[in-house]
C-alpha cells in the first residue's frame, strides 16, 4: 500500500493512525478523505460568514461614505467582486452607479 507524499514537507515517510495520515518530520496530521483547501488561497467571508468569491454578486449591508468625495453609498447597493487581495480592504469590486472601488468583506453581503 503506497500512501502520498506529506502535503507540507513532501516527505514520503508518511504512516496512518486509523484514518489520519501523519508525516514523522514535520508533524502534520491529515485526513485524506476530506477535501483539502489550499492554506494559501485568502478567504474572505461577508457579515452573514458566507464566503466571497471573484465574480460573487454582494450588497453593501450598511451605509459607506465614499472616501475623497460627498457621496454615500446605501445599503443594498449591488456590485461584483472583480478580484480578493490580501489588505485591508480585500474586495476590488464594480460597484453600480459609483465605479472601481475597494471595500471590507465586513461590510457587503452575498447577494
Amino acid at each position: 500500500m503506497s500512501l502520498p507524499a506529506c502535503p507540507k514537507c513532501n516527505s514520503e515517510y508518511v504512516y496512518q493512525d486509523q484514518e489520519m495520515l501523519i508525516c514523522p518530520e514535520c508533524g502534520y496530521e491529515w485526513n485524506p478523505s476530506e477535501v483539502v483547501e489550499d492554506e494559501d488561497v485568502l478567504v474572505v467571508k461577508d457579515v452573514n460568514g458566507n464566503r466571497l468569491e471573484e465574480g460573487d454578486k454582494i450588497t453593501l449591508a450598511m451605509d459607506r461614505k465614499v472616501k475623497g468625495s460627498s457621496q454615500v453609498l446605501k445599503v443594498g447597493t449591488k456590485a461584483v467582486i472583480k478580484r480578493i487581495v490580501d489588505g485591508d480592504h480585500e474586495l476590488q469590486c464594480k460597484v453600480d452607479g459609483a465605479g472601481d472601488m475597494m471595500l471590507k468583506g465586513s461590510v457587503v453581503k452575498k447577494a
